[in-house]
């Protein structure tokens, strides 16, 4: 699903995105694909290929641990009625993982000026 009130042309997906219509489709669309490749036992990719993946995956990353500290709290059933509530309950588990990621970086921050 790509949402349409996104200005950027950049799409970022992993491997098993890749295949030649869906990437001529979106292509056609004016998206630039930045999908990582995979190899197969006969045909391992390049280092090329593997500096590509690996640039790729530094910018997915970021959002992808977000996800996956949401499906940890639960973010991916919300026993809820309705979707203004069932947002509301999303928007409190965001805000929760908000205020942890807070407490990680001023815990950093201070471990940082206790060692100077």
């Amino acid at each position: 699903m790509i949402d349409p009130a996104n200005t950027s042309r950049d799409l970022y997906a992993s491997k098993g995105y890749v295949g030649g219509i869906r990437e001529m489709r979106l292509k056609r669309q004016g998206s630039r694909t930045h999908i990582q490749r995979k190899g197969s036992k006969d045909k391992p990719i390049s280092e090329a290929q593997e500096r590509r993946n690996k640039r790729i995956a530094k910018s997915r990353v970021r959002v992808e641990h977000i996800f996956a500290s949401l499906a940890h709290m639960g973010a991916k059933v919300l026993r809820s009625v309705g979707l203004p509530r069932a947002t509301l309950h999303l928007n409190w588990k965001v805000v929760t993982y908000n205020l942890q990621r807070l407490c990680h970086l001023m815990k950093a921050k201070k471990l940082a000026r206790l060692a100077t």
